[in-house]
């Protein structure tokens, strides 16, 4: 019973439910965003969209690894990744096609951009991160909660499950060994994207001669 739950309890409880409207929100406007691209462009931009809540637990470790005391406050302030939403694309042009949509809709507050596509992480992790700002409508007021979106390409996600996998397994700094030749795979994964949109460029040409 919610009557059970001390103040620090339903504080935390109250913010997760936000949390929950939150990402509703942003995923009923990011296919909003995709299907009216569909329609005016042709072809669906996206494989598929995957949305989540952090799970206490996750929360949590989180807040430990920064040395920070479980409290609702502290998740407010610093976990900024509770709604994570994962969009992943066929083609790399798609990526970036994607963050200009969400980057122009009204709705949505861009906070803080990420390229990890031209800039990508030591390990060779790629992806597009956008921290945004969205709005939550509740009885007496509106509240912007933070959420996280991730758009990477179909080969990008595929390395980045793995490079999760692997990363999970030390609990400290990955050896430079590994880390090196994770690199290098990513380079391949990398000049794969590249080939592929290639190949659709092509394939988009012939469809307009036909």
């Amino acid at each position: 019973m919610i009557t059970e739950l001390n103040e620090e309890q339903l504080k935390m409880l109250k913010y997760l439910e936000k949390c929950r409207y939150a990402k509703q929100m942003l995923e009923s406007q990011i296919d909003i965003l995709i299907k009216d691209f569909t329609f005016n462009h042709g072809y669906n931009p996206v494989e598929h969209v995957k949305g989540r809540i952090k799970s206490l637990e996750s929360i949590k470790a989180k807040l430990e690894k920064h040395h920070k005391e479980f409290t609702a406050e502290n998740v407010i302030q610093n976990v900024k990744d509770i709604v994570g939403i994962r969009i992943v694309c066929s083609f790399l042009s798609d990526v970036f096609d994607m963050v200009y949509l969400i980057s122009h809709t009204k709705n949505i507050i861009i906070k803080q951009r990420e390229d990890y596509i031209q800039n990508p992480k030591d390990t060779g992790y790629m992806s597009y991160h956008l921290q945004v700002l969205v709005p939550v409508y509740l009885q007496e007021h509106a509240e912007y909660i933070e959420c996280e979106i991730q758009i990477r390409t179909v080969a990008m996600d595929f390395w980045a499950t793995l490079d999760h996998k692997i990363s999970y397994k030390f609990q400290k700094d990955i050896p430079d060994e590994i880390k090196s030749q994770m690199f290098d795979y990513a380079k391949i994964i990398q000049e794969l994207d590249k080939k592929m949109l290639d190949l659709n460029k092509i394939v988009q040409k012939y469809k307009q001669e036909l």
